[in-house]
Formats: C-alpha cells, sequence, structure tokens
C-alpha cells in the first residue's frame, strides 16, 4: 500500500477507528499498541504509531547501550574488526589482547 488517502469517522466520545489495512501495516492490532499524536501550529493534526518496548528488552533502548550500538556501526564501516576462521583463532586473539595490558606494565 503505498500513501494512504482516506477518511476517519469521530464517534461517541472522541473514539476513531482507523482503516484495518492502517492497522495492519503498522501493527497498530498488537497489544498495547498507540498512537502519538502531535498537534502542529499549521492546525494539523499528527498521529504516528508507537509500540510498546518488552521490559526485557528496554536494556537495548538505553542511551549508554545505544552509544554503543552507534560505535560499533562506525567501527563495522571504518573497517575495524577482525575475522576469524576457527574458535581456536578466536580464543588466540583473545588471549593475546588480555596479556597486553601486563605487557606495558612491566
Amino acid at each position: 500500500m503505498a500513501n494512504y488517502h482516506g477518511y476517519a469517522a469521530i464517534q461517541g466520545r472522541g473514539t476513531v477507528a482507523l482503516p484495518a489495512e492502517l492497522r495492519r501495516k503498522y501493527r497498530l492490532d498488537e497489544p498495547g499498541a498507540q498512537l502519538e499524536i502531535a498537534e502542529r501550529s499549521d492546525g494539523v493534526i499528527e498521529l504516528r504509531p508507537t509500540l510498546p518496548v518488552p521490559v526485557d528488552e528496554m536494556w537495548f533502548w538505553s542511551e549508554g547501550h545505544q552509544a554503543a550500538e552507534q560505535q560499533v556501526e562506525a567501527d563495522l564501516e571504518a573497517g575495524r574488526y577482525r575475522t576469524f576462521d576457527d574458535a581456536e583463532s578466536f580464543l588466540a586473539d583473545l588471549a593475546e589482547l588480555a596479556a597486553e595490558p601486563e605487557a606495558e606494565t612491566k
């Protein structure tokens, strides 16, 4: 579905029913789904679909974790990563990295 254009009737107590195709497209039929409402100065009322974050996934969206995710993305784009052919070479590299601070302090 491309850009939808249509109308929604406002019923008693301000209830608005969204068309089924929009509810499906934006997953608004899922439990806890909400619409963010913003009134603009030009009189337009914007509705943005939002879904709640499960409690066991909230850590991912914390400010600190999102900063770390952005750093990882920057490292990947810049080529700052290593690949390994097997678990043994990966573990050997970890052991080497762990030993580096010892060598620097001596």
